[in-house]
């Protein structure tokens, strides 16, 4: 692979909200830290994503020390949101998966709704060591997930945005493109692979931190989602259907499971292993 390297970390706070770009990032068996240990969740318990409420994407959350965050929104005053204290769970529902998480204060549920005009909570992943298994079907025993969709950290290549981009420039949506990346909210941007590379990763070391694949990523309605504005087009999954169905999913992106603890950074290779 040559000379491929991190272009660029992105960090979640807040599931669907939007991200930060640090330089460098902990990671954590279950993801980067601080990374998607806050979600939403409707009156029922179901996660609340950009698939449902695509003006997520103008929400904002900074992070603090010692885990809170400092919630910003379009139209609506900041607010500080401190951990909660893992006294009491609420049952919710991660597409389909059970799991208990901690609800934040009354505040937050209350700027929450009212800055989104539904009524949800904001709740928080107390131990992520425990509350949330990775799909057993890839999984090896023990390894669990934070709020992420599926898998501890998403890793996509510049080239096959590139790629995809080209693809779309010649389809009859080409006015929509070229896409950012954040469209598909990835932890970890590489630079330096040909495109597609990471379709066939199995293992990859990322500076000192070694990671297994387990599957390349399906892409969902979000992909759409101008990151921006919340506005929805067609794109890329109109063009991901023409060119990259595979086994009934659009993919576009690899999964990874990390096998180590450390750090990455912007800059550091990254390494095939098999």
């Amino acid at each position: 692979m040559g000379n491929a390297e991190v272009e660029s970390l992105h960090i979640h706070p807040v599931k669907a909200f939007r991200g930060i770009s640090p330089r460098e990032a902990v990671v954590e068996p279950w993801g980067l830290a601080g990374d998607r240990r806050w979600t939403l969740i409707d009156h029922g318990g179901k996660v609340v994503t950009q698939r449902e409420q695509p003006r997520l994407a103008l929400a904002a959350a900074q992070p603090l020390a010692g885990g809170g965050i400092r919630l910003s929104a379009p139209g609506a005053d900041p607010l500080t949101v401190e951990v909660p204290e893992p006294t009491a769970t609420v049952p919710m529902s991660v597409f389909g998966t059970k799991v208990e998480g901690v609800p934040a204060d009354a505040a937050a549920h209350a700027w929450c709704s009212a800055w989104l005009g539904s009524e949800v909570r904001l709740v928080h992943m107390d131990d992520p060591a425990t509350r949330r298994p990775v799909d057993p079907a890839y999984a090896r025993p023990g390894e669990t997930v934070s709020f992420a969709d599926g898998y501890p950290l998403l890793v996509t290549a510049s080239a096959s945005l590139e790629a995809l981009n080209s693809r779309i420039a010649e389809g009859p949506n080409a006015h929509e493109g070229p896409l950012p990346m954040n469209r598909f909210r990835p932890n970890v941007v590489v630079a330096g692979t040909e495109p597609w590379a990471e379709d066939g990763w199995t293992r990859i070391a990322i500076g000192e931190v070694v990671f297994r694949a387990p599957k390349p990523s399906g892409r969902c309605v979000v992909t759409t989602t101008d990151q921006t504005t919340g506005v929805r087009g067609r794109e890329p999954l109109l063009t991901l259907a023409r060119h990259r169905r595979i086994g009934g999913k659009l993919l576009f992106g690899q999964n990874l499971v990390p096998l180590s603890p450390g750090t990455i950074r912007v800059g550091d290779p990254v390494r095939v292993l098999e």
